[in-house]
């Protein structure tokens, strides 16, 4: 999804020369993930001539707040709380990072 967001529109083949830096995909297997994601609603395709044009059908911002929502709901018993804390105590975040978190929950607090 990502490099479809990037790209905006693509053909399959541009999409597997995005991805073949990152992860070496091959041709028919992104072909096969497109479909899946757009069986799932993610991706939607026009035709130009024989070729398939997919784009994506859900705004980046949009398929995050889901997956999160779907993590938290998953794996954390619907607790935001305890995803944060997770977080925090098994992936490094040094203390310049946690201020800066800090600011943004206080900012978020007085809005």
């Amino acid at each position: 999804m990502q490099a479809l967001w990037r790209l905006g529109r693509a053909p399959a083949a541009a999409i597997v020369d995005a991805l073949a830096g990152s992860n070496g995909s091959r041709d028919s297997t992104v072909r096969t993930i497109l479909r899946i994601l757009e069986r799932k609603g993610f991706v939607r395709h026009e035709r130009d001539g024989r070729a398939f044009i997919y784009l994506p059908a859900v705004a980046e911002g949009d398929a995050q707040r889901g997956a999160v929502r779907d993590l938290v709901a998953r794996f954390f018993g619907n607790s935001p709380e305890r995803l944060v804390l997770n977080l925090l105590r098994h992936e490094d975040v040094d203390a310049r990072e946690l201020q800066r978190l800090r600011r943004l929950v206080d900012r978020e607090d007085s809005e």
